[in-house]
């Protein structure tokens, strides 16, 4: 039973991680412009993956795509592709796990095809989530670097060279997700140690007894009075008891008696 919960408590955490981590991706609020000098504005932006946005003090906002691969850095490309793969991933984990719950019977599956299911699908999880974590944490990592030099600039008094970005909510939940994921395959890994039958677990050795079986039957078992005469000296079939004399002799016939 607590091999079924661990089971499906990962199934469920993973597709939450896989789940923000689509989110993550397609949000907009990657990076969004510190208003920490110019708490009033008219114009506030901010970007994302795959876009840029303008938002005026009117509400009136517009995002324009990225046109260009070749234009972008490359550390942000990177950002794209771990995305891309960690979600990819994320969702034939999910598949290869909807197949391989123990609730769920489909033909004559045995549970060492589950568990080996279960395994493949916390690996991918885990791939998954690491990817996540990875491609957020380079984009924060680009973001500080971008931001200490702005502020740098800003110091020397150019403040009107660039403006500065900060961590936008994208970030936070690609985190949190990445996390999700990264637990989800931790606890189908868990579960699939208790899916392994036992006889599977150990090899059992028999040993057959070397030479020829013998079988040993048991029949009646006769006893003896005591009483009874010797084998030898009973009487068998064709004999006769010579004839007596008078004086209780036996006499036995001679050679000339047959002439």
């Amino acid at each position: 039973m607590s091999t079924t919960i661990c089971q499906v408590m990962g199934f469920l955490v993973s597709s939450l991680g896989v789940g923000g981590s689509i989110m993550a991706t397609a949000m907009d609020t990657w990076s969004t412009q510190d208003l920490y000098d110019n708490p009033v504005t008219a114009v506030f932006q901010y970007q994302g993956l795959w876009r840029s946005c303008v938002r005026q003090s009117s509400g009136f906002t517009e995002c324009r795509p990225y046109f260009t691969i070749l234009g972008l850095p490359a550390m942000f490309q990177a950002v794209r592709a771990l995305m891309i793969v960690g979600i990819v991933l994320g969702i034939l984990g999910l598949l290869v796990c909807i197949f391989a719950l123990k609730c769920i019977r489909i033909g004559s599956m045995e549970d060492t095809a589950k568990a080996n299911m279960t395994l493949t699908s916390g690996i991918m999880f885990i791939v998954a989530g690491l990817c996540a974590i990875t491609g957020v944490s380079v984009f924060a990592n680009m973001l500080v670097t971008n931001f200490w030099m702005s502020t740098t600039n800003m110091y020397q008094g150019m403040q009107n060279v660039q403006n500065r970005y900060t961590f936008g909510s994208a970030l936070f939940v690609g985190w949190v997700a990445g996390g999700l994921a990264l637990v989800g395959g931790i606890m189908m890994c868990l579960a699939c140690k208790g899916l392994i039958p036992e006889e599977s677990r150990y090899k059992a050795v028999s040993y057959n007894a070397s030479g020829r079986n013998i079988s040993y039957r048991t029949g009646p078992y006769k006893v003896g009075s005591g009483y009874e005469a010797d084998p030898k000296t009973r009487k068998g079939a064709g004999y006769e008891e010579a004839p007596r004399s008078e004086d209780g002799r036996r006499s036995y016939p001679s050679k000339y008696d047959y002439v």
